[in-house]
């Protein structure tokens, strides 16, 4: 499974309603596992975003099927990033020629 962050930034929507936020992203969650996604972890941040789930998804589309669901429902914006564990990196640096 490949790793992600995806950040979420609060639209004014999702701002107005954030007592609902808890709620959403169990909805968030549940969401990504029946799109084929796994959240591994949700943290709340300080600075440019304002929550980042950690992800495992099969391939590139699952993630971006998963965050673009969450986005459409108009409370978050999203930015999506894969991530290489240690002995992907490894594989790759090796790889180079």
């Amino acid at each position: 499974m490949a790793s992600y962050f995806v950040f979420f930034r609060f639209t004014e929507r999702g701002v107005k309603n954030v007592r609902e936020s808890p709620a959403r992203v169990e909805t968030a969650k549940k969401s990504f596992r029946e799109l084929g996604a796994t959240v591994k972890a949700f943290y709340a941040l300080m600075g440019a975003y304002d929550t980042v789930f950690i992800v495992e998804a099969p391939d590139d589309e699952t993630a971006a099927r998963a965050a673009l669901a969450t986005a459409s429902l108009g409370n978050v914006r999203t930015e999506t990033v894969r991530a290489f564990d240690e002995d992907e990196f490894k594989r790759i640096v090796a790889a180079l020629p």
